[in-house]
């Protein structure tokens, strides 16, 4: 083994660091194959504390390994965690102690020299993923000679990149020599960049990234079995043939234009994992944990970590405790949901509760004809549920068993919680409230899933207005994690901790907005695109607006976004917030003529490329005062701040961190902007709006 990977650290002790201790025990392999060495990582916490590595956690590991290299009689080094996680790399909160880049540079030679021993070792070693591996913790699997994952594993990943950071201890050079570097990039580039997917044993499976998998009940044993097998030789594993030069070439092309059509290569950490990859093709181990060393200094003393870093505790925190909910003692149990409806919005709904609550749901629409169609698409769901191995038979058979529909409201004389999911238009919602109100029990929920409109106009004639609240979920319901739990002044506690109780049952992120127009994703989204569409009908020709808005490296461009959403829904949502707030928001004449005109779609894929339609190109042709791409970004911009102000002193949140959980978990903002107030305040757009910052101080990473 090179000295470079031995050495000396010079790094402060932690007080805070929860240690994950390095446990060892021998035991006697199967056949009279020999005795391996088990080192467990745990930190005595429960699975809700996951293991973590800071300079201590590396410390003990370095321990355990000098124990076991000192023993000859050893066939074997086997890695696992506590129960239910394995590890989820790196311990943040020492990240944001670190005070300087050569401590950072220390922090990451001190994590490469310590992992790489379980690849040096005079004998294989092992990693037996029992749970979640992430970061550096799936880094230990991969220096290990070996890897089998238990199928309950909750995640397998590397997702530093969607955090601003690289995989920094040895993930960028040991995988692509694992599986290739089509499916290395996949798992460090593309996963991270695609709303952070995680890979499930099964995936990581048939990319190659781990050996063999068994089920948790007996995972230990039958790891312990299989390690054997391959010592006897009995079980072979085999390996990719080294990928070639125009395979290579051809992945860090692709993941050069991936990472440029997702983040207009505005955030710094996708290109350099891309560099390392590249690099990774003709370098030495120690070159190339040298490169990610480097990097992950570099990386480190950014803005865009720092955002990152404040985004990432807002969904993992503010998301799981949020602001302003009463006492849980409150809620009421819900074991039967009723929806209005049975449309494409009603059936994702419908499957979200069968398959997350467990209880009846059933639907009611006007017609019969409607009904069945809509309970034929579920079936339709639910089978591709089943043909992709999402759900087993039998589970697919309870979720047809809990589905229902028809076209009488007395089927929800029985139900606690009943939801519409009709027309967008006040007017019929308030007669849905009224035919619903009829029948139900005094203590059934009346919710609906505006996404714009005022929920307390819709119950303002109902008797029992105080069981009536919003219920804003975004499409595709399965997907989309936020939850805009909307609340009237009726609405009471017992409400609102049913609908907060209920949501952690659907595993949604529930944030607490003020019953205000368009509440806080669409009320955004709406004043920004009403800014870029503004500048386009006074002129600005719709590609040099569409992208103006490219340094914020958002998921997709204004006008991608408004054929997403779709030209007819976003003229609707912006005739409601123009009514409500004539000043700021605009309609758009051109988007009316769009929609006037039967145009869903701006831009064309012939080629695969996006082209804009020619009529449309038409219709938006025009005006005599064209904008710059930077005016039009400065206009945009402004526009945001002034937006944000309103809804944080108008109490529309709690404050501004419920806007930035708002924006990334409902609207896919990246973490590197934090949301979108770091942003603001870090450019002075927020003071130069409003004179007024929206955080104390600034987020800085290490300095």
């Amino acid at each position: 083994m090179s000295d470079a990977a031995n050495p000396s650290t010079s790094l402060p002790e932690f007080p805070d660091e929860v240690v994950t201790h390095a446990r060892v025990n021998y035991v006697s392999l199967s056949g009279d194959t020999g005795t391996a060495a088990l080192i467990t990582l745990d930190n005595s916490f429960d699975h809700k504390r996951p293991n973590t590595f800071g300079p201590a956690s590396l410390a003990s590991l370095a321990r355990a390994l000098d124990e076991v290299e000192a023993r000859e009689d050893l066939v074997a080094v086997c890695v696992t965690g506590k129960p239910f996680i394995f590890s989820v790399g790196a311990d943040l909160k020492v990240f944001r102690q670190l005070r300087s880049r050569d401590q950072v540079l220390e922090i990451g030679r001190l994590g490469h020299s310590v992992f790489r021993r379980l690849g040096e070792l005079p004998i294989p070693s092992f990693s037996f993923i029992n749970g979640a591996a992430m970061g550096g913790g799936l880094e230990v699997a991969l220096n290990c000679t070996y890897r089998t994952a238990s199928t309950g594993a909750a995640a397998i990943a590397l997702p530093e990149v969607s955090l601003g950071l690289i995989p920094g201890w040895g993930g960028a050079f040991l995988l692509p020599h694992l599986v290739g570097p089509v499916k290395a990039v996949k798992v460090i580039v593309e996963n991270p960049l695609n709303t952070n997917t995680m890979l499930k044993p099964r995936d990581a499976m048939e990319l190659g990234v781990v050996d063999a998998l068994f089920e948790p009940a007996d995972f230990i044993e039958e790891s312990l079995r299989w390690t054997a097998q391959v010592l006897d030789g009995s079980v072979e594993v085999p390996r990719p043939e080294r990928a070639s030069d125009d395979e290579w070439a051809a992945a860090i092309t692709a993941a050069r234009s991936f990472v440029a059509m997702k983040t207009q290569n505005v955030p710094p950490a996708p290109g350099r994992a891309i560099e390392l990859l590249a690099a990774a093709q003709t370098s030495d181990r120690d070159t190339a944990f040298a490169a990610e060393d480097d990097a992950l200094a570099d990386l480190t003393i950014s803005p865009e970590l720092a955002a990152s870093l404040y985004a990432f505790d807002l969904v993992q925190k503010r998301a799981k405790r949020p602001i302003g909910v009463p006492d849980k003692k409150l809620a009421h149990p819900v074991t039967k949901v009723g929806i209005v409806g049975a449309g494409l919005m009603a059936g994702q709904l419908a499957l979200l509760f069968a398959r997350r609550a467990h209880v009846p749901v059933h639907l009611v629409d006007i017609s019969p004809e409607k009904a069945s169609q809509g309970l034929a698409a579920i079936h339709g769901e639910i089978d591709a549920l089943a043909s992709k191995r999402r759900v087993s038979p039998d589970e697919a058979n309870r979720l047809r068993g809990l589905v229902s529909a028809g076209t009488d409201l007395s089927e929800f004389n029985d139900a606690d919680f009943v939801i519409e999911a009709v027309f967008e238009d006040l007017d019929v919602k308030r007669q849905v409230f009224a035919d619903v109100e009829a029948v139900v029990s005094d203590t059934c929920i009346v919710a609906t899933n505006t996404s714009s409109l005022s929920v307390g106009e819709m119950a303002e004639k109902l008797r029992c207005p105080e069981r009536v609240i919003g219920y804003h979920f975004f499409n595709p319901v399965a997907v989309m994690p936020l939850l805009e739990v909307v609340r009237t002044r009726h609405t009471d506690d017992a409400t609102l901790a049913t609908a907060f109780a209920l949501a952690a049952q659907l595993k949604k992120s529930a944030v607490l907005v003020k019953d205000s127009p368009g509440f806080v994703v669409n009320r955004l989204l709406t004043r920004l695109l009403g800014e870029v569409t503004g500048a386009v009908d006074e002129g600005t020709p719709l590609a040099v607006a569409d992208r103006a808005l490219a340094p914020l490296g958002l998921p997709m461009s204004p006008f991608m976004l408004l054929q997403l959403v779709g030209p007819a829904v976003a003229l609707h949502v912006s005739e409601t917030m123009h009514e409500a707030f004539p000043d700021r928001f605009q309609v758009s004449p051109k988007v009316q003529k769009l929609v006037t005109d039967g145009k869903t779609a701006i831009y064309t894929f012939a080629d695969g490329s996006p082209h804009i339609d020619v009529e449309v190109a038409a219709i938006f042709d025009g005006g005599s005062n064209p904008s710059s791409k930077d005016e039009v970004f400065q206009r945009a911009m402004t526009a945001i701040a002034e937006e944000c102000r309103m809804m944080v002193d108008d109490g529309v949140v709690a404050g501004p961190q419920d806007i930035d959980l708002c924006m990334v978990l409902g609207a896919g903002w990246p973490f590197w902007l934090g949301g979108i107030t770091p942003y603001l305040d870090r450019s002075g757009l927020s003071e130069s709006t409003s004179g007024r910052r929206f955080h104390d101080q600034a987020l800085t990473a290490t300095p």
